[in-house]
């Protein structure tokens, strides 16, 4: 959707920023917004942060967030995936480990980067693979110690894996619009 700040689009009367943070308050006590453009943002109960590195890639975010927040492990999802579950949320919290790195929902042949877990201890490899333009999130699991979790698990509850479902056009928005009664 470009040009669109997606966390301001709405489905069902809510912005779609409203929607994952009022999920996220229900498994976490602190919520961060990392953004290029904290003055855009004045969320309710939620911590504004500003990208330190100047990527254009999701990891930039995930590195800020990591490198600003008081815990070991830290959620991420993208602002763009209106119908995240809390169940999803909850089952990848109780996966954590101290070995693992990276805790991420893997279909068997994709990842899903921006619904998983990542432990501070990534913020550095991020920076190391930024600083050689390797923009890719995928490519930081080759670095981390990842755990994966098959995604038959989330459809216990998630029966169709809508948590996963990110709107990137027109399109999907609308299709998203047509989904949400059913939910």
């Amino acid at each position: 959707m470009q040009g669109k700040n997606k966390a301001f689009l709405k489905i069902g009367g809510s912005q779609f920023l409203d929607r994952v943070s009022d999920t996220l308050r229900k498994n976490f006590e602190e919520i961060l917004l990392v953004t290029k453009n904290p003055s855009t943002y004045n969320p309710k109960d939620i911590k504004i942060i500003k990208d330190i590195l100047k990527a254009n890639s999701p990891l930039s975010g995930i590195h800020a967030g990591l490198s600003n927040m008081d815990a070991d492990y830290a959620f991420c999802i993208g602002c763009d995936t209106p119908f995240l579950m809390g169940g999803v949320v909850e089952i990848l919290a109780n996966e954590i480990e101290p070995n693992a790195d990276v805790i991420v929902p893997y279909s068997g042949t994709y990842f899903q980067p921006l619904c998983a877990i990542y432990s501070k201890r990534c913020a550095p490899l991020i920076e190391g693979q930024l600083s050689k333009n390797d923009l890719k999130v995928d490519n930081l699991f080759s670095k981390a110690r990842i755990k994966t979790i098959p995604y038959e698990i989330f459809q216990q509850v998630d029966e169709n894996l809508v948590s996963f479902f990110n709107v990137n056009s027109p399109e999907d928005l609308k299709y998203a619009e047509q989904l949400l009664p059913s939910l």
